[in-house]
């Protein structure tokens, strides 16, 4: 199994206050599955990263693979854009992380279902 984590699912691991999504990450942690992040939840995580949680974030980031992002991501991500953008306010750090999720075959565990209307994508139970 392949799992990309969405940038609300890091940020509530990272400060460790969701205790259901806590126990679902160490769970995941431990099985053999492969963890993703997109390079857009790296960016959406250090912007918002206080200099105290830095080495924490390092830490997080360590222990997981990131998935490229190349030409055949882009196009994809801009198709959904032209898709969504207006019938579901789809933003391009969104479009990107689904795009990617599909190329790499991973499922997404996300907490904003409805930021993915691509039908095609399959979710993180």
């Amino acid at each position: 199994m392949t799992v990309l984590v969405d940038s609300d699912i890091l940020i509530e691991v990272s400060r460790g206050r969701d205790a259901g999504i806590l126990a679902k990450w160490t769970e995941l942690s431990e099985s053999n599955a492969l963890i993703l992040f997109s390079p857009v939840t790296a960016a959406e995580l250090w912007a918002g990263a206080r200099p105290s949680e830095y080495s924490k974030l390092e830490a997080l980031f360590n222990t997981l693979s990131c998935v490229p992002a190349d030409a055949s991501i882009g196009r994809r991500a801009g198709e959904y854009l032209r898709r969504y953008r207006k019938s579901h306010s789809v933003e391009l750090g969104d479009a990107l992380i689904a795009a990617g999720a599909l190329a790499s075959g991973a499922q997404l565990w996300t907490r904003n279902r409805k930021h993915y209307p691509m039908r095609e994508l399959s979710f993180y139970e």
